[in-house]
């Protein structure tokens, strides 16, 4: 039995549509991200950074790119990049679990994907394994900021250090 998704079939390329009705999703993706932090639970990893290695697909519903040619129709994965960059020197979690979440809820939350599947993987963890990771799958309706555009909003300009009043 095939796992769904919403209304998505995962094949190997990602989800694709069950039905005819389903609206098709574009896929963005970045594949082998390399980055070093300090993450685990065991004492060995609480001190010195170590190698990650990411891969993340984010989908949206039919990109406006496709026909408008405008960056701004679509998630622009060099900014991707620099977030994940800037995730690996604060992202103040010790779970790769955990890790994950963040960078599924940033692709969500804040480039508007409908569907995100992030992979998150160190290498050579252990002499007699290639690698350990974990891989997340979620969905909009996994974002509970990106449920309320107020939500969102409100998350925005306290980032930029505008505090909206009450309404």
């Amino acid at each position: 039995m095939e796992p769904l998704l919403n209304s998505h079939r995962l094949t190997q390329f990602g989800p694709q549509p069950v039905s005819a009705d389903a609206a098709p999703l574009d896929l963005i993706f970045i594949e082998g991200f390399r980055g070093e932090t300090v993450i685990g639970i065991h004492e060995s990893e609480l001190h010195r950074p170590q190698p990650l290695v990411i891969d993340l697909q984010a989908g949206l519903a039919r990109a406006m790119a496709c026909s408008t040619d405008h960056i701004a129709d679509t998630i622009d994965y060099g900014v991707v990049r620099s977030r994940l960059q800037a995730l690996m020197q604060n992202h103040g979690v010790t779970l790769l679990e955990a890790l994950a979440e963040k960078i599924a809820q940033m692709l969500l939350v804040d480039f508007r994907a409908a569907w995100v599947k992030v992979k998150v993987v160190k290498p050579h963890k252990f002499d007699d394994v290639e690698a350990v990771g974990v891989m997340i799958e979620r969905t909009q309706r996994d974002a509970p900021a990106a449920q309320s555009g107020r939500s969102a909003q409100v998350l925005r300009w306290i980032g930029s250090g505008m505090v909206p009043e009450r309404s």
